[in-house]
């Protein structure tokens, strides 16, 4: 596990999440680690949504197109000589 260390944080922000650790049962560190976690999670959670809202967009706007699977492309690719490096 990391430690970070927060500087310059502002007393009445300390207050504050130490009334909110003592409301929750928890101590002021633990508080903090599930506030921290959270909202990484919450953040995820957006971008993933966010792709997913893209994915059914373009689903929606290539629907009925003939496609062309990327394996043929691929080998197409290579016949004429690319290669990755």
């Amino acid at each position: 596990m990391a430690t970070v260390h927060v500087r310059r944080l502002d007393q009445d922000v300390v207050e504050r999440l130490k009334r909110r650790a003592v409301a929750n049962h928890r101590s002021l560190e633990s508080e903090i680690r599930h506030i921290l976690s959270a909202a990484s999670e919450d953040q995820m959670a957006a971008k993933r949504k966010s792709f997913q809202d893209l994915a059914v967009r373009l689903r929606e706007r290539t629907q009925g197109r003939n496609q062309t699977p990327s394996e043929v492309l691929i080998r197409q690719d290579r016949d004429r000589g690319h290669r990755v490096v």
